[in-house]
């Protein structure tokens, strides 16, 4: 068959272009953009010097577009030093968060017992509680918590220790139910076999179920990733040192007493954003299957 013959068939196979369809695309296009209002409009007062826009106003034709601002924002306010203080916090707040989540996961959905259920829902139960309800006798307990030697404050209060402690206290539940309905799915005959094999509950977790949650877990580690860099609250409380503090909390530092910048203040924060859009682009595919990972399992 020729390509003309083909490209005809192709032509006629086509649906035809229903108004539904054509005002759906409108929408979707409508919502796209007025998501990207507010970043396109922060890239624009970004790339503008403050003496003009105070003078011409923001909603203005530029007379001059410069990366000034976000130099001067990366020097300013010393973005490494608390790059590094959002690794410090975000990595093993991850890492810690996957590892007790599916242990949890484990025992509750390879294991039958009268509680199983009760106790997912206990985890689970955690993330129903507004944050906010509990900082004043969190914030009570992180001061008298005393850590020699262990925190440089000497207690929980004012570390990293303590932000990665309530990440992981608030993280497990979400990520425990979802592992455990993922888990449900696999074949309970594999650990059958293990056990008749004489494996332990360990090697059964360990070597047999865990490697086969891959997708699970890179999923979770993405969606984990973000959502602890992009914490604003738990930085802001329970931190009080400005050299502890995360990269969100930091921005603070571009703030004068009495001026405040707000091209600079834009140029900061879009240089704060760019490691969770290459988290996202590069795990696309697990972030995106994480938003429904455990909604057709178990």
């Amino acid at each position: 068959m020729s390509a003309p013959t083909l490209a005809a068939g192709a032509l006629k196979k086509r649906a035809p272009l229903r108004p539904a369809r054509v005002l759906l695309h409108v929408f979707l296009a409508g919502t796209a953009l007025a998501w990207l209002a507010p970043l396109l409009w922060a890239v624009f007062s970004a790339l503008r010097p403050y003496s003009e826009t105070s003078t011409k106003g923001y909603v203005s034709w530029p007379d001059k577009l410069s990366l000034d601002n976000f130099t001067n924002a990366f020097g300013q306010s010393d973005m490494m030093h608390y790059f590094g203080n959002t690794l410090l916090i975000a990595v093993p707040a991850v890492l810690l968060t996957l590892f007790l989540s599916s242990m949890v996961a484990f025992y509750v959905s390879r294991f039958d017992f009268r509680l199983n259920l009760a106790l997912l829902l206990v985890f689970t139960a955690g993330n129903l509680l507004p944050q906010q309800v509990i900082i004043t006798p969190l914030y009570r307990l992180y001061l008298l918590t005393n850590l020699p030697g262990i925190t440089a404050s000497g207690k929980l209060y004012d570390s990293a220790l303590g932000l990665v402690l309530i990440h992981v206290a608030f993280q497990s539940g979400f990520c425990a139910f979802v592992l455990s309905n993922y888990m449900r799915s696999l074949p309970h005959e594999l650990t059958e076999a293990a056990l008749v094999d004489g494996a332990s509950v360990w090697r059964m977790y360990w070597q047999i179920t865990l490697p086969l949650c891959k997708p699970a877990m890179a999923a979770l580690a993405t969606l984990l990733s973000i959502w602890i860099y992009n914490d604003f609250f738990w930085a802001l409380v329970l931190i009080s040192t400005g050299e502890n503090m995360p990269i969100t909390s930091a921005l603070n530092n571009l703030s004068g007493q009495y001026f405040t910048d707000p091209n600079l203040v834009a140029a900061g924060a879009l240089l704060t954003a760019i490691p969770t859009l290459v988290v996202y682009f590069v795990l696309q595919r697990q972030f995106v299957s994480g938003l429904t990972l455990g909604s057709n399992k178990g």
